[in-house]
């Protein structure tokens, strides 16, 4: 079994339904063409990262390219997930976004200090999501170089 990058695709974790259909929506409406997958929490996130459970498949197995992480889940929470992530060799180079409503220095500071690669905060309006989207889309999908 081999593991390749899959660069254009964004892994999404978020508990709330309508977060997902927020931000499943402000991806549309950049007109990326991305493929974009979510789960609902830590321990799904893993799983699909890992490949176990119902993301367990033969063949060659992809990365997501970006991960947008809430921190508040169930079963896993972001913070943990994210120590989890940064700690395994096979996915720590995936960049991870920190999605979340904290406005608390110290989920700021604890989130830097786990390995996120940001932390940006849910904006209140679609708008302000949609321009959030197009800001992280095309740093992380043009101008950063990706691994391969």
């Amino acid at each position: 079994m081999t593991f390749e990058p899959r660069p254009r695709t964004i892994l999404v974790a978020e508990d709330d339904p309508d977060d997902r259909q927020w931000i499943k929506d402000a991806l549309a409406e950049c007109h990326l063409g991305l493929r974009v997958d979510f789960v609902a929490d830590g321990e799904e996130l893993m799983d699909f990262l890992l490949h176990r459970g119902k993301y367990a498949v033969t063949g060659n197995l992809a990365y997501p390219g970006l991960i947008l992480l809430d921190l508040n889940m169930p079963k896993k929470d972001g913070r943990e997930s994210l120590k989890e992530i940064k700690s395994d060799s096979r996915i720590r180079h995936i960049p991870v976004i920190v999605l979340t409503t904290s406005r608390a220095e110290e989920d700021t500071f604890r989130t830097y200090n786990l390995g996120a690669n940001s932390v940006v905060h849910k904006p209140v309006t679609f708008d302000n999501l949609v321009q959030i989207m197009e800001s992280l889309t095309d740093f992380w999908f043009k101008i950063a170089e990706l691994p391969l």
